[in-house]
């Protein structure tokens, strides 16, 4: 590989959009485009191959191309060849895309990888920041998804799928990601909205989602703020119990939730800083991720470094 004059096309593959990036060496997005996740599920030759299609139209179209990096959203076999679980997209469970796509395009190396861990080797690479070779990078979105990265290469776990932070219980006895993924923040809110009903302000009239929750924290409503405090009180929990197996100091955020960090951080680093002994925060590092909405298709074009 040409590090210095190659372009690599990166692949980001969600339930509602597959995002294709051309994407140079200095981490420079020189082509955009999306498909539909739900047209390719109407593919004539179903999803699986009709995605198999789709990269081999972009292939033609950039064809200097010979590294291709794919985020999926779920577990990927430790040879990084077979898509195990993809809830977004069920038609993948069991699916060797890898061969399937060598088979197409003999000619092309293919990187396959879970998206968040693709999202922290895109930091690596292309983020902007001073971050090390070796940190844990947390999501912030419609789930909650994690990697850890070491010595500048993906933390697999013996089978492959280590650092499912969203899948931690946690209150309740329920996993992370649906008490602070997005419906479990929405949920919060309206709970809220309930016990404070004085509090509500410019709620009342707007459709609850997370842009107007974040819009109305930045004007300091009092409903917004007390949502953010709670979701940082449940992740700041998760994160001492993580830095507790791992003796990890450098955490970054991202995902679309990470914009609301301002609002999270005060709650979360009280329970950090009540939880973790002084050997544990001398050096502790936690910031958001510099690559923001670029990050799933940087990331999954960095993943050609990975060779």
């Amino acid at each position: 590989m040409d590090k210095k004059t190659e372009n690599f096309l990166g692949i980001d593959v969600g339930g509602t959009h597959v995002k294709i990036g051309l994407v140079n060496t200095k981490g420079d997005i020189l082509q955009f485009a999306k498909e539909e996740t739900g047209a390719l599920r109407k593919h004539s030759l179903g999803f699986n191959f009709g995605f198999v299609e789709t990269v081999g139209k972009y292939l033609k179209k950039y064809p200097e191309v010979k590294h291709v990096g794919i985020g999926l959203p779920g577990l990927v076999s430790k040879d990084r060849t077979t898509t195990l679980e993809i809830p977004a997209i069920g038609e993948l469970n069991g699916f060797n895309l890898k061969g399937a796509l060598l088979e197409k395009f003999p000619d092309i190396i293919f990187h396959l990888e879970n998206d968040a861990s693709a999202a922290a080797v895109g930091e690596l690479h292309f983020g902007k920041g001073d971050n090390t070779d070796s940190y844990l990078f947390i999501t912030l979105g419609t789930g909650i998804g994690s990697a850890l990265i070491i010595d500048g290469e993906v933390f697999k776990g013996v089978r492959g799928n280590a650092m499912e932070m969203g899948h931690m219980l946690s209150r309740g006895n329920s996993r992370l990601e649906p008490l602070i993924g997005r419906g479990g923040i929405l949920k919060i809110a309206a709970r809220m909205m309930e016990s404070f009903p004085d509090d509500i302000g410019e709620l009342a009239s707007q459709e609850l989602g997370m842009h107007v929750l974040v819009g109305a924290a930045n004007k300091g409503n009092a409903v917004a703020l007390k949502t953010f405090a709670e979701v940082g009180e449940i992740l700041g929990e998760a994160i001492v119990s993580t830095v507790r197996i791992l003796d990890v100091n450098e955490i970054y955020f991202g995902g679309g939730i990470s914009a609301a960090l301002p609002f999270i951080s005060p709650s979360m680093e009280k329970s950090i800083f009540q939880y973790l002994s002084p050997y544990y925060l001398s050096d502790l590092k936690m910031q958001r991720a510099t690559l923001e909405n670029d990050a799933g298709t940087l990331g999954a074009a960095a993943l050609c470094f990975m060779d």
